[in-house]
């Protein structure tokens, strides 16, 4: 320790401006533990200073003392090219949006240890699990929860046609007519969990009422205001969905004719239903592809109204939850109103 005790204050000075001017963190720490010691500071302080071990303090003060800073930098700059290259880096990313499955294993998920032997594998390029994991987060992967989808029992061709339909109704609706997307959501006294901001080493308490109460809401999401109409049931039956259609029908007095768009939920073809419809002329039904949700954007407020309301909630009862929906569909509502007449404006 004695030769960097001696260093001049020109020499202090220098380094106090090379640890200003440098990016890499490691080395800055590097060079600030050499500082402290020149500045008559033992061993086991500087150690406190920097947050690190006091055998790091001596391993650096080594090296500076045999190499001066260049003994500072990283070492490992001299270990040639990189392990991996960009041809590496494009066969994992499509390995990992496969299965292990599909490469012959048992295991349905991918750890990062079974990348190493299937990219040994695929590449001949044999790689650590420190090395693979830094080569995940090259590439942007993560590790996420997958959706579950069900798949649409209709030809591709004929599901984006019916698609199409649909799009060009909305692109191609008379100024006296409406469209809107319609369904169905759940709302459980039950809370559904979620994740949720917290202190480390504390977990959030749910209370949940243990017997629960279910009510169903059904909605329709205006194309043009994007607002929502809606009404409650405490059955999922076809009931539910007729009074949505005559909900509608009293909302859109002036519309000549006003097109509902639904999934194939068997109330919405019921023969209740059927037998609704012929009461109310001017409704029109349009069927999305079986099991293809993404394609009815009202599902998107159903998961809005999950994150604000639903999810974790606090409610002792059912009316009171179901209180706590119609005030975000309201505040919903106004808020869409709002952005429309700003936009007209």
């Amino acid at each position: 320790m004695q030769i960097i005790a001696d260093l001049t204050r020109s020499e202090k000075r220098r380094l106090r401006i090379l640890i200003k001017r440098e990016r890499q963190a490691p080395l800055r720490t590097r060079m600030l533990i050499i500082l402290h010691l020149a500045k008559g500071y033992g061993p086991a302080e500087v150690a406190r200073f920097v947050h690190v071990a006091r055998s790091t303090i001596y391993r650096v003060a080594e090296r500076f003392q045999l190499r001066g800073l260049a003994g500072l930098a990283d070492r490992r700059e001299d270990n040639g090219s990189p392990g991996v290259d960009p041809m590496f880096l494009l066969v994992l990313r499509q390995t990992v949006a496969n299965t292990p499955q599909d490469y012959g294993w048992a295991r349905p998920t991918w750890t990062q240890e079974l990348l190493c032997v299937v990219m040994e594998q695929q590449t001949g390029q044999s790689v650590s699990q420190p090395t693979m994991s830094r080569c995940l987060r090259r590439i942007g992967a993560r590790l996420g929860r997958p959706r579950p989808v069900l798949r649409c029992p209709w030809p591709k061709n004929q599901r984006n046609r019916r698609v199409r339909e649909v799009r060009r109704l909305i692109a191609d609706l008379p100024h006296n007519e409406v469209a809107l997307y319609a369904d169905e959501v759940d709302v459980h006294l039950n809370p559904k969990i979620g994740a949720d901001w917290m202190l480390v080493g504390q977990q959030k308490v749910v209370v949940t009422p243990g017997q629960n109460v279910k009510r169903y809401v059904a909605g329709a999401l205006d194309v043009r205001t994007h607002c929502v109409r809606w009404v409650t049931a405490t059955h999922k039956r076809s009931g539910l969905f007729i009074a949505l259609l005559e909900h509608l029908s009293r909302t859109y007095r002036y519309a000549q004719r006003i097109h509902v768009i639904v999934d194939n939920y068997s109330i919405h073809s019921s023969r209740q239903t059927t037998l609704a419809l012929a009461s109310l002329p001017r409704i029109k039904l349009h069927f999305l592809p079986p099991y293809a949700p993404q394609f009815n954007p009202i599902e998107r407020v159903w998961l809005d109204l999950h994150a604000a309301v639903t999810r974790n909630h606090r409610c002792s009862t059912i009316d009171e939850l179901m209180g706590n929906v119609a005030d975000y569909l309201k505040h919903r509502n106004v808020s869409r109103s709002g952005r429309k007449t700003r936009a007209v404006a």
